[in-house]
């Protein structure tokens, strides 16, 4: 895969995970919640490993500590009205890490 490929996939993640995770907002099916989870903890990983091989180590943090906070398996119990907080942040970031890469 070559860059060009590898950045449109990073910000196909960013969008589908940012709408993935304002649509958490409204009541889901408990399924749903879960799903998000696992997959917010595995695009994590995977954007962690991408930030590692381009040298952006700040980043590589953030992504990780995204993905063990989303992880389903030790469930964080942050409260409903805290984990809303923490999806339009993360969301509002994603959006953003998409529009700054759109302007390079």
């Amino acid at each position: 895969m070559n860059k060009s490929d590898r950045k449109k996939l990073q910000t196909g993640l960013y969008i589908g995970l940012a709408i993935a995770l304002i649509l958490c907002l409204f009541s889901m099916p408990y399924g749903f919640y879960q799903f998000v989870r696992f997959a917010a903890m595995a695009i994590f990983a995977y954007l962690a490993y991408c930030e590692y091989k381009n040298g952006h180590v700040d980043r590589m943090i953030l992504f990780i500590v995204l993905a063990i906070l989303f992880q389903p398996f030790a469930k964080i119990a942050l409260g409903r009205v805290l984990w809303n907080i923490v999806d339009v942040i993360v969301a509002g970031y994603l959006i953003y890490l998409v529009v700054r890469n759109k302007k390079n």
